[in-house]
């Protein structure tokens, strides 16, 4: 799509954004800022929780290589806008505060709705909208944009509903935690159904479709796409990176546990480290069309090794709560960093543009299993060792995780490298 002018780009880029973090937001969101009040509300435990996010993970996983399928076939357009329709449908029924039952198959439908028609998509549409000189930016903006989004909503939500959520109530009623979440809910249900509306607006009909050239596409081609030219690689980056932005959604629990903050300051505080992402995601956006995106993958886990290691060495006190603090944004800052480019990536692997949204569903299968494991794995070491025992278990974990990382984008600026189409700009061998 090189007709499009730059101002047709930056209303579509829009659209994803906002599209982006909606569709997630009813699975997500609540869960992740208002962690603790929603455990409560939905009479949860930590295990329970991460079990129920694993329904939606295995789902997810096997929605990932068909959705990108489906990707280089049809419509952007109308496969998003359908993804979040069903997805918001959900959020109806997630106001009823169904069981753990109704929860695993509510998780396991969201599973389908967010990834089947919407992930491979919106992927290849963002990088039609980079081109080939924007790529960082694109995919920077994508990730920062839709933090910024985030970040905002959680910032009214807090605002506008600050008396049922205030520490006098929410930390003692259960029925006020009910009504506060069942509030959020409706929020987040009304806006992904405009999120729709602005996608089927605002991105053109055909765009990301290969109905046009669909003879050009064939699934037998792929394995000659992806061999050398280190799509395995990135899939293992995308695991760790997910863990670590998986990691996220505990460190709620971790400002209550460990820095003895009430329920309501906790929600405050994920807040202001979600305004992380879209600065860290744009900068890391930016770094990588002037150097490349492995090399912003490369710092971004460093940081992130860095300050899970203070946290894992460290427990809370009133001399180093601040030194805390600062490595909690320090993580943050390095897991939007790397999220917001890792799927540049594939542009610096030379992969061709036209089987994209292909390319992305396969390393999503792997790079996305996070969804299947994380929450449990991390549920059963919070709940073995409550308090700051458990959180600084948690952080040795995700400082694990992120050194795989590491040695991950290592591997693939080699193989890069070594590739024969390493200097190919439509990926095609030179």
């Amino acid at each position: 799509m090189n007709e499009l002018s730059l101002n047709r780009r930056i209303l579509i880029l829009a659209g994803l954004v906002f599209a982006g973090e909606m569709i997630f937001s009813l699975p997500f969101h609540i869960a992740r800022f208002f962690r603790p009040t929603f455990l409560a509300a939905f009479e949860l435990s930590n295990a329970q929780l991460g079990d129920i996010f694993a329904v939606y993970g295995v789902l997810a996983m096997l929605a990932y290589f068909p959705g990108g399928l489906l990707a280089d076939r049809f419509s952007a357009r109308s496969l998003i806008t359908v993804s979040l329709l069903a997805t918001a449908a959900g959020g109806l029924y997630l106001a009823q505060f169904p069981g753990p039952l109704g929860l695993s198959i509510l998780f396991g439908y969201w599973g389908a709705t967010t990834i089947f028609l919407f992930w491979a998509a919106a992927m290849k549409t963002t990088r039609i909208v980079g081109g080939d000189r924007l790529q960082g930016r694109a995919f920077g903006l994508l990730d920062g944009g839709r933090g910024l989004v985030a970040a905002a909503m959680v910032s009214a939500l807090i605002f506008l509903l600050g008396s049922l959520l205030s520490p006098e109530t929410v930390d003692s009623s259960i029925v006020s935690r009910r009504q506060a979440i069942e509030k959020i809910i409706y929020f987040y249900t009304a806006c992904t159904v405009l999120a729709a509306l602005f996608v089927w607006v605002l991105i053109p009909a055909q765009l990301g479709s290969n109905e046009q050239n669909s003879a050009n596409f064939d699934l037998r081609e792929l394995p000659s796409v992806l061999k050398g030219r280190g799509v395995a690689w990135i899939s293992v980056v995308v695991v760790c990176a997910y863990c670590g932005y998986k990691g996220v959604d505990n460190y709620g629990l971790y400002a209550v546990g460990a820095l003895g903050m009430s329920e309501l300051d906790a929600a405050r505080f994920t807040s202001w480290i979600a305004y992380m992402r879209p600065v860290a995601a744009i900068l890391a956006g930016v770094f990588a069309d002037r150097f490349s995106a492995s090399q912003v993958i490369l710092t971004g886990f460093v940081a992130m090794i860095l300050a899970y290691a203070v946290l894992f060495f460290y427990s809370s006190s009133e001399l180093i709560a601040g030194l805390l603090v600062m490595n909690l944004f320090l993580s943050v800052a390095g897991v939007f960093a790397v999220r917001g480019v890792y799927f540049a990536l594939f542009h610096e692997a030379r992969v061709p543009t036209h089987v994209t949204g292909t390319a992305v569903g396969f390393v999503s299968v792997l790079g996305f299993t996070p969804d299947i494991f994380f929450a449990p794995v991390a549920g059963r070491i919070l709940d073995a060792a409550p308090g700051v025992p458990g959180l600084q278990n948690y952080f040795l974990l995700l400082s694990v995780i992120a050194v795989i990382g590491l040695l991950a984008t290592l591997m693939l600026q080699r193989t890069i490298a070594r590739s024969p189409y390493s200097k190919s700009p439509d990926g095609s061998a030179v």
